[in-house]
């Protein structure tokens, strides 16, 4: 059965989308940690990170390291910091979550937003994601 995550990056269910390439995908998480909070996905459905080819693993990295760049061009933050959890969805995502303190990397903060702020902040990260 897909995972939610391949659900999106099939187009079955919508999403924020920050950036993507033909294996990669970035949106924003619905649950922010903080404003601009993004997750970075293969579009392959691969359950632990280290399970992931090699290449894979690297393309990944340096996917998510252009996405936080443009990230960082476009929320107001200290650094953008990342993290692997990998608990709540069984698919590889890669968190990037804007920083202005240690309580932004707290998964149990959640910063709300409206649709029409999601959408424009989506907007905003994209125009500053140079694939």
């Amino acid at each position: 059965m897909a995972t939610l995550f391949t659900k999106i990056a099939r187009g079955e269910v919508p999403c924020y989308k920050v950036a993507e390439n033909s294996q990669f995908l970035a949106f924003l998480d619905v649950r922010p940690n903080a404003k601009g909070h993004t997750l970075c996905i293969p579009k392959k459905e691969v359950d632990k990170i280290f399970d992931l080819e090699e290449e894979m693993y690297r393309e990944l990295m340096l996917f998510a390291r252009k996405v936080g760049i443009g990230l960082e061009k476009t929320v107001a933050c200290k650094r953008v910091g990342m993290a692997v959890i990998g608990l709540e969805v069984p698919h590889v995502h890669v968190h990037l979550v804007p920083l202005n303190n240690m309580r932004d990397m707290n998964f149990s903060n959640n910063f709300e937003m409206s649709e029409e702020d999601f959408q424009k902040l989506a907007d905003d990260i994209c125009d500053n994601v140079v694939l």
